[in-house]
């Protein structure tokens, strides 16, 4: 009963955050609110850049402000009510402001290259900018292990030579060459659990969260690494790249396409006036939300095979029934989301449905020996 409240009510407020977002965004572009905005900090510079840099902050601030209460709620109250968090008030504050911090880093030349495609190529700015997205996200994905999980978490080398030992033969099955296997202090922040295989090339590792290593029987341990190895054994992530990148393109050639269709409605005259660019984040919006059924529905797929895999390569379907049931209880995660909630939200199958998946590719394997 706690999981399903749980679910329901940060799926509720993920929706809320967003329509409200959408209103406000809209209201903000469309009363004038915005014009305004851009019309009094020009009187500061005269830089159109440094103009763009300042509207963003200012315009971000003041959402921030009002989304506080979201936050607040859904990443404090609601996780110590229901006992998943492990922070202080003061903790938690801490890890926003770095997670702000990082943000800002990465995001503000994202956006400042943005804003010189924008002026430098008008309305065919979509295609430079997804070049260099898909650019910036293989780099991110690079030096994301590496630089930035340290920032957040502490990640030390895994001690348990045994557990280790498993790692290595699934990566042998899989092709993978895994020689950075790690812990990471999960609990510094929540009792949830979790791992991961994450990064490129010499960055590949292997991220097992103390809460894991502490709560699950070794056997249990090796079939969440067999699902993880899975997905790069059957390519996902290779797919997820082509996919990831087609879906960018086309994305981005839309909203810029539908937002030099409703500058009009704006009382906009050129595609780079600044108060009326949150006209892109919303068609965005809209954009990402078409398509999150499609993405979601691949997901899903992927996590079935990747099951699969984890139960061809282990031969331990029982442990690997109790990791899922373990995990969905100890995180809090919906058994049985209502049917259109799963399909429109969820990367992942139902915990029901992948086991129901589980035993029927055991029996029927069973059944061919």
């Amino acid at each position: 009963m706690n999981s399903k409240k749980y679910s329901n009510t940060k799926l509720f407020l993920s929706i809320s955050e967003s329509i409200l977002t959408f209103i406000l965004l809209f209201f903000f572009v469309w009363s004038g609110i915005s014009r305004s905005l851009e019309n009094f900090l020009s009187t500061y510079t005269n830089n159109e850049y440094l103009l763009f840099l300042l509207f963003v902050l200012s315009a971000g601030f003041c959402f921030a402000v009002i989304f506080s209460p979201f936050s607040f709620y859904g990443g404090f109250i609601l996780e110590h009510k229901y006992k998943l968090s492990n922070q202080t008030f003061f903790q938690w504050i801490w890890e926003g402001a770095k997670g702000v911090l990082v943000s800002l880093l990465i995001g503000l030349p994202i956006l400042l290259f943005f804003f010189y495609m924008i002026r430098q190529y008008g309305e065919n700015w979509w295609l430079p900018f997804a070049v260099f997205l898909f650019v910036v996200s293989v780099v991110l994905a690079r030096i994301v292990p590496v630089f930035i999980l340290p920032l957040f978490y502490k990640i030390v080398p895994l001690e348990n030579e045994d557990l280790e030992e498993r790692i290595v033969r699934l990566a042998k099955i899989a092709n993978i060459k895994v020689e950075n296997v790690f812990s990471f202090n999960m609990s510094k922040t929540t009792k949830k659990a979790n791992a991961a295989f994450t990064g490129l090339g010499k960055s590949k590792r292997v991220l097992l969260g103390d809460t894991l290593l502490e709560n699950y029987s070794l056997d249990e341990v090796e079939t969440v690494l067999a699902h993880e190895f899975g997905h790069y054994k059957k390519k996902h992530i290779i797919k997820n790249i082509f996919l990831g990148t087609f879906f960018s393109f086309f994305t981005l050639f839309l909203i810029a396409k539908l937002y030099s269709f409703s500058l009009p409605y704006f009382q906009a005259q050129t595609l780079t006036q600044i108060y009326v660019l949150p006209v892109l984040a919303l068609w965005g919006m809209l954009v990402s939300l078409l398509f999150q059924p499609i993405s979601n529905m691949v997901s899903r797929k992927y996590e079935y095979e990747a099951d699969k895999f984890a139960i061809e390569t282990t031969g331990k379907h029982e442990a690997f029934l109790r990791t899922l049931d373990k995990l969905t209880e100890q995180n809090l995660g919906a058994k049985e989301p209502h049917p259109f909630v799963e399909w429109f939200f969820y990367g992942h199958p139902s915990i029901t449905k992948r086991r129901n998946a589980i035993l029927s590719f055991v029996k029927n394997k069973n059944g061919q020996l």
